[in-house]
Formats: structure tokens, C-alpha cells, sequence
């Protein structure tokens, strides 16, 4: 696959284009053994190495993270005044085109998937492809067997959904959507308000010891499984 010089390495980095052809016309790019002279010329990644100051560059056609997103973060790409989710990502991980798979809510926290595949992000998120949603929740008061089954039918004009009641006044529910104050205003229709909302779980994703703040990218395992689990090649 041949791709342009300056798509490939902005895509690689947290460049824009028009910086990319700076870096060129200073002679800081090599591909190969032989200086970079025109932003516009098409290799090949895997056949011909890029350097940037020497240093190589490791395509890959997609970046996914995951991140914990701690309370009081937005979950969006920028914000003029608050902090965002992608204020959290390292330097070196940084990709404009990262996007996220599933918001939380600003209080909300938990597993965030940051991906720059956007159909990937597309079919995790859409209730078609019944991609599992598991957050662990603090209540007012607990839950028990009449709210269990609520949610199984159904509550608040959602699709039904599975309740499992925690010790003292917690739960974990699991649902296949994704809309605006979902869960709580699941909660709120059986009489419950929820103080604390964690997502523990998207699909075959799950957040582990993973602190609040920090980001790691996805292992090879992890990405086959989420691809296979909305019916898609792996496109690295």
C-alpha cells in the first residue's frame, strides 16, 4: 500500500499536514536511506522506512486506546474551557484524527475507548450490533428483584436490560445502547438516583487495574477481539 509522504506522517503523529511539509523542506525526513524532498510523493510504509530526525517511524493505519476517564472530565476531543478526554493522552500516543466510542457523562467515570478507526467506533456504539455496556453504580437506596425485572422489560423507553443487584446500595447493569443519561434515567423511572457511575466494560474491553487518568493502548488480542465482535476485518 503506497500512501502519500506527508498523509502518512501526519497520521503518525500529532502533525498537522502543513507542518509535516515544513519538517520536509527543513531536510528533517528520510525515507529510506535517501532525503525526503517532495511532501506529495507516495511509499510504502512497510517497505520503506521513514525517519523523522533520524528517528523511525512505525506505521499503523489505526491507533486504539483506553482510557479512565476520572469524574469531572468531558468526554470530547476539545473543550475552550474544560478539561477533555484527549488532555489525558501522552504525547506520544497523540493522533488528531483519535475520536471516542461511547461518552460518559462529566461525573461519570471509567473505561473510555479512543480509537482512529471511525467505523469501529461506529458499530461498538450502535445497538444493532449489541456491543455490551457494564457500569457498577452507587444508589440512594438498593435495588432488588421487582427492579431486576423492570429493567428486563424495559424502563423509560429504553431496550431491556440486565440489573444485577451489589451488596449494600450498588448494582451493575449492562445495557446495548448508549443515550444521553441512559442509566440514570433507567434508574430514575424505578425510583432510584444514582451518586456514582463507573463504566467497567465495552464489549470484550475491560478497564482492569487501569488507575483514574491513565491511558494504554490496546494489545493485539484485545483489538482482534473487539473487531470480531462488531463483524470486521482488522484494519492495521
Amino acid at each position: 500500500m503506497r500512501i502519500r509522504l506527508d498523509r502518512l506522517i501526519a497520521s503518525q503523529g500529532p502533525w498537522s499536514r502543513k507542518e509535516v511539509k515544513k519538517l520536509i523542506k527543513a531536510g528533517r525526513v528520510r525515507v529510506g536511506d535517501r532525503l525526503a524532498r517532495r511532501p506529495e510523493e507516495k511509499v510504502d510504509p512497510e517497505a520503506e522506512p521513514v525517519f523523522l530526525d533520524g528517528e523511525p517511524l512505525f506505521y499503523r493505519r489505526h491507533l486504539h486506546l483506553l482510557l479512565h476517564k476520572p469524574p469531572g472530565v468531558l468526554s470530547a476531543t476539545r473543550d475552550r474551557e474544560e478539561a477533555v478526554a484527549l488532555d489525558l493522552v501522552p504525547e506520544a500516543l497523540w493522533r488528531r484524527e483519535l475520536g471516542i466510542a461511547g461518552r460518559l457523562d462529566k461525573d461519570a467515570e471509567g473505561l473510555l475507548f479512543l480509537t482512529t478507526d471511525g467505523e469501529l467506533a461506529h458499530r461498538l456504539t450502535h445497538p444493532r450490533w449489541k456491543v455490551g455496556k457494564v457500569y457498577e453504580v452507587d444508589l440512594d437506596a438498593p435495588v432488588g428483584e421487582a427492579e431486576v425485572r423492570a429493567f428486563a422489560q424495559g424502563v423509560a423507553g429504553f431496550r431491556p436490560a440486565r440489573l444485577e443487584p451489589l451488596p449494600g446500595a450498588r448494582a451493575r447493569v449492562t445495557i446495548e445502547e448508549g443515550k444521553h443519561h441512559q442509566v440514570k434515567r433507567m434508574f430514575r423511572a424505578v425510583g432510584r438516583e444514582v451518586k456514582r457511575l463507573v463504566r467497567t466494560r465495552l464489549g470484550p474491553l475491560e478497564l482492569g487495574p487501569l488507575a483514574p487518568g491513565e491511558v494504554r493502548e490496546l494489545t493485539p488480542e484485545e483489538i482482534d477481539e473487539l473487531y470480531r465482535a462488531v463483524g470486521l476485518e482488522e484494519a492495521d
